[in-house]
């Protein structure tokens, strides 16, 4: 526990925030075998086999371009990101476009210390405003269902399943088009009736009224169900999500805005994502409508990922909560230009990781950034 005068702890951490990042390019457009990398995703391995891993995953693709030939690819770093290993695909399969990469460790339960990662599946040629209701496609050769696959590691990355389809347990019958997890993290609660759920975030169309909602799994990632949607009330509609838990074991969402004030949405969960309160407008975070990244680092401080502006992806910040997630009061500017899909990681050591896209889409870069836990402004 960090016991300081709050006077004292402030300015320390003013004076951590202020010392220069380091940066790291991850991945490189042109390198590694595709022309493109988009979508990052990362975690760091807490297990003690491996303990401080990197995994940091993306979309190889043909082209910018979101639906085409993409397949989901990794790179890992065993030095908390100085240097990488080669890029690896994961999964690469024919004619099928593979989105929105969602990384999560299990910390807990039977399958402690499994890496699950799970992504979207389309045909190539059929994307979000493609796909359709249900889950069986309508002619061979003719598939307009947007799927959900996952995949798992048991020994930090180095080696994976074959990709599980989970479709029917994630996504409504009825009702719903296009999903998408993420893209980013997902979440294992640790606190509360449903400690050891494992929540990966979702949103659901069609592209015309977008709903965010969370699938779990209570055994692990073996099987899983789907709550119900946030309420989109007045505020406008939430897309692309990011969840955190609170030290009471409710669950906090952070998403795009789609229609409604350039401000990033929130919603409160209490029965381990099930249910949610209606979405509201956080007044400190604004959002041009590009995917932000939301992590808790201990049970008061929580960073945010995303751009400073209400029109351009650019401006890239880092803002810094010290009451869960309620208040803002704190951010660092980490790229001026050029910033859009990102994710913060937890590197220890009071160091947060920030994975982001990068100059016109041409790199993903990790930006180390102090971000000291245990502090409270006064």
């Amino acid at each position: 526990m960090l016991i300081c005068a709050v006077s004292i702890c402030f300015s320390t951490c003013v004076a951590a925030l202020l010392s220069p990042p380091s940066t790291v390019a991850v991945f490189v457009g042109g390198e590694g075998g595709y022309p493109v990398y988009r979508i990052p995703s990362i975690t760091r391995i807490e297990g003690a086999t491996h303990h401080g891993t990197l995994l940091a995953f993306a979309e190889g693709r043909g082209h910018l371009g979101d639906n085409g030939t993409n397949d989901i690819v990794m790179r890992a770093s065993g030095d908390a990101g100085a240097t990488w290993s080669p890029v690896r695909v994961l999964c690469d399969l024919p004619a099928r476009s593979l989105n929105n990469p969602c990384v999560v460790e299990l910390r807990t339960g039977a399958h402690a210390g499994r890496v699950l990662l799970m992504f979207q599946s389309y045909r190539d040629g059929c994307g979000e405003g493609c796909v359709t209701e249900g889950y069986d496609a309508p002619a061979i050769g003719e598939d307009t269902i947007c799927r959900t696959l996952v995949m798992h590691s048991d020994d930090a990355g180095a080696s994976w399943s074959a990709p599980r389809e989970v479709t029917r347990e994630v996504k409504r019958a009825k009702g719903a088009t296009s999903t998408a997890i993420g893209p980013g993290i997902g979440i294992q609660l640790a606190r509360g009736a449903h400690a050891g759920r494992v929540i990966m975030p979702f949103n659901e169309g069609p592209p015309d009224h977008w709903r965010v909602y969370a699938a779990y799994s209570d055994d692990g990632g073996d099987s899983w169900k789907f709550g119900d949607p946030a309420p989109n009330g007045e505020r406008g509609v939430g897309n692309e999500v990011q969840m955190f838990e609170r030290v009471d074991g409710s669950v906090v969402l952070n998403a795009r805005q789609h229609l409604g004030a350039k401000r990033r949405k929130t919603a409160t969960s209490t029965d381990g994502g099930v249910t949610w309160s209606a979405l509201a407008d956080v007044p400190e975070l604004l959002d041009p409508t590009c995917m932000g990244g939301v992590l808790a680092l201990d049970d008061a401080t929580v960073v945010f990922t995303g751009c400073d502006s209400e029109t351009r992806r650019a401006n890239g910040t880092l803002w810094i909560s010290r009451d869960a997630g309620r208040t803002w009061p704190e951010k660092v500017l980490l790229e001026s230009e050029g910033f859009a899909y990102s994710v913060p990681v937890a590197l220890g050591a009071g160091e947060v990781g920030v994975l982001y896209e990068t100059a016109g889409y041409k790199s993903i870069v990790l930006k180390r950034v102090r971000v000291p836990v245990g502090c409270v402004a006064p």
